[in-house]
């Protein structure tokens, strides 16, 4: 094109495009299926009449992926000597989740009672996040309709954009001059940057 900002522009269209109209894994539900799991396996195994501490090491060896390495320090901790109260406080720090912290902190109430209720306790905890997926999983299905929106707008743009940098030359050809190039920069520049911000926004 023989305009040198296209060195700057092109290189951060093509990284920086795809990874802000890139779906974000959902963290946030994962942990919440995989809590889910783990309590209900608690749940199953202190109905058998086990500890919160022998449930503590069964459920670390048929951990969800997204808990495995918390449950395996806990597990660690408590080969140490550590109290159940706190090995289970110390993977709420870990997890750093408002939706872990109730249930941690429902099974450290449980273990300083020896266990009592507790099992009752993890069953109305399981149906309470039950429901909380079933609200999460609808707001996913919302928030992804207005990215699939924007990916098609972002698309036809820079297909527009394209098409008429390379058909309208005339057009475009005082943005070759140097004084056109610092031209373009103040016209593009603001336009990516808010373009980039109003994205991390809706991702976020």
């Amino acid at each position: 094109t023989g305009w040198p900002i296209m060195l700057l522009i092109v290189p951060t269209a093509v990284l920086g495009v795809p990874a802000l109209l890139a779906t974000p894994p959902p963290r946030e539900l994962e942990l919440l299926e995989a809590l889910d799991r783990w309590v209900r396996g608690l749940a199953a195994t202190m109905s058998a009449g086990r500890s919160i501490t022998d449930a503590l090491r069964a459920g670390a060896r048929n951990a969800p992926d997204q808990l495995r390495e918390p449950l395996v320090l806990v597990v660690r901790r408590l080969d140490d000597r550590w109290s159940a109260p706190a090995a289970l406080l110390a993977m709420a720090d870990e997890l750093g989740s408002a939706d872990a912290d109730a249930i941690i902190a429902s099974l450290v109430l449980a273990a300083q009672r020896g266990g009592q209720g507790a099992v009752t306790t993890l069953a109305a905890l399981a149906d309470s996040i039950q429901e909380r997926l079933k609200v999460m999983r609808e707001v996913e299905a919302e928030r992804a309709k207005p990215r699939y929106v924007v990916r098609q707008v972002t698309l036809i743009t820079l297909v527009v954009l394209g098409a008429a940098a390379l058909f309208g030359r005339e057009f475009f050809r005082p943005y070759g001059t140097p004084t056109g190039q610092i031209a373009l920069i103040a016209l593009v520049a603001p336009l990516l940057a808010l373009w980039a911000v109003g994205m991390v926004l809706l991702v976020s």
